[in-house]
């Protein structure tokens, strides 16, 4: 495409830059100076339009992901660069690849998406380098020869046999033989110098997909469903923000962040997500739990706040609880951390002030009450690991009696990688340390009171 006079001579990607902040009339001088053909073509230039994110990366890669959130752009990627790899300079030029492997889910959404959806690869094609759909064959034929044959991920056996030099695989993270359709689409990626797989996908955790991350060949991009909003009806963003904004699912099919469950961990993603609550109970007790740094400056551990309320009528088995907030704050001194806690406690009423001392003793407690001399407040010290405490509190998880608010993704965070054997994350569980001192405050201390007497009378 000729570049007119107004625009500075920058790169396609440069030039979209230049003219999203060029004033209106540099904009209408630079569109009315392109010829008729150049018109015709600047709707089919990807790489003047594209976000950056579905922008194949520079450098070798064998695997590019394409991760991101539901309507993030991920299909028009994937089509765009299958495009890029068949398409020569003119109609009937040979492009770098000739062969290519398209593999959905199931045949249907292959062809439904990959192929006929509005961001599929027949509706991105300008019309004289548009592919044919051979039916009978379930394949596209370019103008220029080149073709793409369409798979079944749940028919691994179907990619035995077949040979490619380019091919893109779409929605990987939820296939049911995700594994064997990957190795056996590996052994078909054989000809030309530089075989190359483009893989579009919400991310899952699932091993596969960390495999394929985890491998130095592959290139990343990813980007969340806000990055393409100018493409997507307003009313399903705010549907979808009321709905999930500030849960595990939001993170993972929104902002399209891979979530990852550790083996062995207490607690499990969609175990947290199966137990959020939107409407609160009327509480018999509310507490502030505080874990505490061992210092306070910029590179300290977190403090961990953790704002939990209880329904506790009936005998414990009953008694029911909810996380209502994740205060926790990092590089804080003890005068902030203690604020930030009071300031929890006045935000929901909380009965008490919960805080371990095995690290700060009694100047915790003396910290707090410098600012609010008043409140009720209990020192708890830790005499087992990390583990060993969490354990009960997961076993309440696991009996349905713990729900969770929306918001809570850095505690979820690190309560998916406590196990019985300790926290694999990073850092401290401070926020997990938190929880339990709430939970063994509100539920497992008095239940422990509660059942005392029965024993005594049952001997």
């Amino acid at each position: 495409m000729a570049t007119p006079s107004t625009l500075p001579q920058r790169g396609l990607k440069s030039d979209i830059d230049w003219l999203a902040c060029a004033a209106p009339q540099l904009v209408d001088r630079f569109l009315n100076e392109l010829g008729e053909g150049a018109l015709l073509a600047l709707p089919y230039l990807f790489e003047f339009w594209a976000l950056d994110h579905q922008l194949p990366p520079e450098g070798e890669w064998r695997t590019w992901v394409v991760m991101g959130g539901r309507g993030a752009g991920k299909t028009r990627a994937g089509a765009e660069w299958v495009r890029a790899q068949v398409e020569g300079p003119r109609p009937l030029d040979a492009g770098r690849a000739r062969r290519v492997a398209l593999v959905g889910e199931t045949i249907e959404q292959a062809r439904e998406v990959m192929v006929f959806g509005e961001s599929g690869i027949l509706a991105c094609s300008p019309p004289d380098r548009r592919p044919l759909w051979r039916a009978s064959r379930k394949m596209l034929e370019w103008p220029n020869g080149a073709t793409a044959q369409l798979f079944s991920a749940h028919e691994p056996e179907s990619l035995r046999g077949p040979q490619f030099d380019a091919a893109w695989v779409d929605e990987l993270a939820k296939w049911k033989r995700a594994q064997q359709a990957w190795d056996m689409l590996q052994f078909c990626l054989r000809l030309g110098d530089d075989p190359r797989v483009v893989v579009t996908t919400t991310p899952r955790n699932v091993g596969v997909l960390k495999a394929i991350l985890a491998n130095p060949s592959t290139a990343v991009t990813q980007a969340p469903t806000e990055a393409n909003r100018a493409f997507l009806a307003q009313s399903f963003l705010e549907e979808v923000r009321a709905r999930y904004a500030g849960t595990r699912l939001g993170r993972q099919e929104l902002d399209g962040v891979l979530l990852e469950d550790v083996e062995g961990a207490l607690w499990s993603a969609a175990g947290l997500e199966a137990l959020r609550i939107e409407d609160l109970p009327d509480f018999d007790r509310v507490v502030v739990a505080v874990d505490p740094p061992v210092t306070g400056h910029a590179d300290s551990d977190e403090c961990g706040i953790v704002v939990v309320g209880a329904v506790t009528q009936g005998p414990p088995q009953d008694w029911r609880a909810v996380v209502l907030e994740d205060a926790s704050v990092s590089g804080a001194s003890p005068q902030q951390w203690a604020e930030a806690a009071l300031a929890a406690m006045a935000r929901h009423g909380a009965d008490r002030l919960v805080a371990e001392v095995n690290q700060g003793g009694d100047l915790v407690e003396s910290v707090i009450r410098q600012i609010d001399p008043l409140v009720p407040y209990r020192a708890v010290r830790a005499s087992r690991g990390k583990g060993a405490r969490a354990e009960p509190v997961a076993a309440l998880y696991e009996q349905g009696r713990v729900f969770h608010v929306r918001g809570l993704e850095g505690l979820e965070e690190q309560m998916c990688a406590m196990t019985a054997h300790g926290f694999s994350g990073k850092g401290s569980p401070d926020r997990v340390d938190a929880l339990v001192w709430a939970l063994h405050e509100l539920m497992i201390a008095p239940a422990a009171r509660w059942m005392r007497p029965q024993v005594r009378t049952l001997g």
